[in-house]
């Protein structure tokens, strides 16, 4: 079941929120999804070389809120604060609505899915051999922490005439289990030879719901 899903999408309301939080219907769902769309692709071209991962996207009536997790937020805020100015001025000409942008560091990027394979991205766009790429990324995230990691390239490979897909995987990655907190991302290289996809899977562990345990009982005292 593990591999007919989007791993995110089969955890969603269970270990997992969406990144989008907001409410329409008929028309208004449509033209507010592709205002979404617009976000993220402008938050992805400013802040290209921040380490951009997640964006989450709050909708209030008067307002919209914008969380942005970023491996290097000196960068996407800049000096004192100069460049999220004009990332909230870009976002509400774009929108016509009032914006407030929020910066979250990302504390070990070498266990974000996303980071990774654009970091693996990098490196194949810069020639190095993809079995490299992925035995560097898997041994820093087994030692910032990830029981399990999975990582996998698809395309022609080392230039190869034909396309094929290989794969590395160190620890456990229960991809069929709901409670497993299983991040995912994907990204793409342009190279020379065509384009090559990667896929990551980061295992970091089980999360299971806390029972609400009953309030103790309190004695009450009524003064006479």
């Amino acid at each position: 079941m593990g591999r007919k899903v989007h791993p995110i999408g089969f955890r969603l309301k269970v270990i997992r929120d969406w990144d989008a939080r907001w409410y329409a219907e008929g028309p208004k769902y449509r033209e507010l999804l592709q205002e979404d769309f617009k976000i993220r692709r402008f938050v992805k071209k400013l802040g290209q070389r921040a380490g951009v991962s997640r964006i989450e996207i709050e909708r209030y009536p008067n307002q919209l809120l914008v969380n942005i997790h970023t491996a290097k937020p000196g960068i996407l805020i800049g000096r004192k604060g100069e460049a999220v100015k004009d990332l909230r001025t870009g976002i509400e000409d774009l929108t016509g609505k009032k914006v407030k942008v929020e910066v979250t560091e990302i504390d070990k990027p070498d266990l974000d899915a996303i980071l990774v394979a654009e970091n693996i991205v990098d490196q194949l766009e810069r020639r190095i051999g993809h079995s490299r790429a992925m035995k560097r990324a898997i041994s820093q995230a087994i030692r910032q922490g990830a029981q399990g990691i999975k990582i996998e390239v698809n395309g022609r490979l080392a230039g190869a005439d034909m396309a094929r897909r290989e794969w590395s995987i160190e620890g456990r990655v229960p991809r069929s289990s709901l409670r497993s907190e299983i991040d995912y991302g994907t990204a793409e290289a342009l190279t020379t030879f065509g384009r090559i996809g990667v896929k990551v899977w980061i295992y970091k562990g089980e999360v299971l719901k806390q029972e609400e345990k009953p309030e103790p009982k309190k004695d009450v005292y009524v003064t006479p």
